[in-house]
This record gives C-alpha cells, structure tokens and sequence, in this order.
C-alpha cells in the first residue's frame, strides 16, 4: 500500500462515514427510505427497518470519530473494513432476494442497488484495509506533504463523487444540462409519432401528479409499455394503509405518448396504484397531505 495513501485513509474513511451515518442516525427520512430496502423483508415490519438503519449510522459515526483522533488506526481501520465488508455482504443479499430494494447507503437518495453501490462498499473495505496500515497520523502526513496530501484528498472525493449516486447533484445533473445546451435534447422525437420513454419519464417527473405520488414510489422505471395512445410507466412502491402497515405496491402512470416537455407544461396523467400482491386496486388520496395546492391534471 502506498505510504501517503494509508496514512490519509482513517481521514477519508472518517469523513465518509461521518457523512452517511450522521444521514442514517439524524436525517428526517431514514423511516421512509429504510421502507423500501431489504431490512423490512428480513425484519418484517417498517418501524424496526428504520430502527436498524439508524443504528448501523450510529456505528459508523463511532467508526468516524475513532478514525478521526486515532494518530495510528488499527482498530478503527479493521473495525472499517468490517463495515465494508458488512456493507458488500447485505448489498449482495438485498440484491439476489429483492433486486427492486432500495440501496439506503447514505439515507439521502433512494434508488435502485447497482454498480456504483457495491463500488463504494468496497471502497470503505479497501480504506478500512489502508487504515489499519498507516504508521504516520493524518494531520502529520498533510503537514508534512500538503501537496500530495491535497491531490490524494481531492483525487479521493473525485473517486467519491463518481460512485454515489445520491451525489449526482453536485457533478452528472450540470454536465447534462450543459451538453444539452451545446447539441441539444437527446430525447426529441424523430420524424414525429411517440416520443422516447425517457422523454415520457423526464415529463412525468416535472409533473405535478408525480410530486403527489413521489411519497408512495420507491424505484426507478421498472417497466413500460404503450395502449392506444397512452405510455404506461410502472414503477415499484410503498404503500402504508391507516392500520394495516406498509405493503409492497406498483404505481402506473399513464401519459400521452406523444407528449414531451417541449409540447407541454401540464401533461394529462393517468395514476393507478396496484397492490403487488394481489393485483387489486388500491384506493389511495394522493392529494391528502400532499402539499400540492394547484388541481392536478390526472384521472385514477
């Protein structure tokens, strides 16, 4: 392992985990985030979900501050790579049994296990696996090399940025925008008929139907399909009847087909909820408690 970089890793690692466990531990939507992971299929009921989330993020910032004031982190460093190894094994398992679970690393951003997912698990145990090697503390080696040290630092948060989802934000959201400013949308129809799905999916997540419903969904597009001018788009979701608990649901949502952003501000929609169970209708006011004052364009 390269000097500099064992001797920085308790001060990445700490940094990171302080991050996503302060998330887990203090953020306001660890409940409703932990509904849609794979801890409510091995625990059976949301509540003790959220619970278990909260408390890995209280392990992780006990890990961060051990990692953080330790001049030599052995055990802190062993301790992270225990968590990262942790972190590979329940991905791998939520992936294999319920590949639709949300990810919860950092309780921010919800969205499907992937990649990027397993990719930063196994970053926190190659940094606990570095930490435990370091022989010099971290604030010693950035005074004594500051240049190194800052590209080490900011080679680390690049690394980091390209494998968190939740952080796409920051960096992929304006590269985007930009490269549609200088060549355009990708997603215009050509020669006219129906727009690309993903034109349909950029114009339903500026819908105001879809701010109604976003509390139920909990994944990205699953599915979709075309009937007599409409595009339905499937996506999976949590729905938490007055005492009956949270209960896996699928959510459609039918639009135009030729209808895109640049035809429409206030496209027509068409929102079912289904449970996944049994296929039957789910009766559901997404206007109650939304939040959303204007009357929605949509038909149930």
């Amino acid at each position: 392992m390269i000097p500099i970089v064992s001797d920085l890793a308790p001060l990445l690692c700490g940094v990171l985990l302080a991050v996503t466990g302060a998330g887990k531990l203090f953020g306001r939507r660890t409940a409703q985030l932990a509904a849609n992971t794979v801890l409510v299929r091995v625990l059976n009921d949301g509540r003790r979900a959220g619970q278990a989330l909260r408390a890995v993020g209280a392990a992780e910032l006990a890990v961060a501050a051990a990692l953080l004031a330790a001049p030599r982190a052995v055990v802190p460093g062993v301790a992270t790579a225990v968590l990262g190894a942790g972190f590979v094994g329940y991905l791998g398992y939520a992936k294999v049994t319920a590949p639709e679970s949300s990810c919860g690393c950092s309780a921010r951003a919800e969205g499907p296990i992937g990649a990027r997912s397993f990719a930063r698990a196994g970053l926190v145990l190659l940094g606990g696996v570095a930490a435990a090697t370091a022989t010099t503390a971290w604030w010693t080696e950035m005074i004594r090399r500051p240049g190194w040290s800052a590209l080490c630092v900011v080679a680390a948060a690049a690394l980091l940025l390209a494998v968190s989802a939740d952080l796409d934000h920051v960096w992929l959201l304006p590269l985007r925008r930009l490269r549609i400013r200088l060549f355009g949308s990708p997603l215009a129809p050509a020669g006219g008929g129906p727009v690309p799905v993903a034109a349909s999916v950029e114009l339903l997540e500026q819908s105001l139907a879809w701010q109604a419903a976003s509390p139920i969904v909990r994944s990205a597009l699953l599915d979709d399909w075309d009937d007599e001018g409409w595009r339905v788009l499937r996506f999976a979701g949590v729905y938490e009847a007055p005492g009956r608990g949270a209960r896996p649901v699928n959510v459609l949502f039918a639009l135009d087909t030729d209808a895109s952003i640049d035809t429409t501000a206030s496209p027509a929609v068409r929102v079912s909820v289904i449970d996944d169970a049994t296929d039957e209708m789910v009766p559901v006011d997404l206007l109650a408690g939304s939040g959303v004052r204007a009357v929605l364009p949509m038909a149930r």
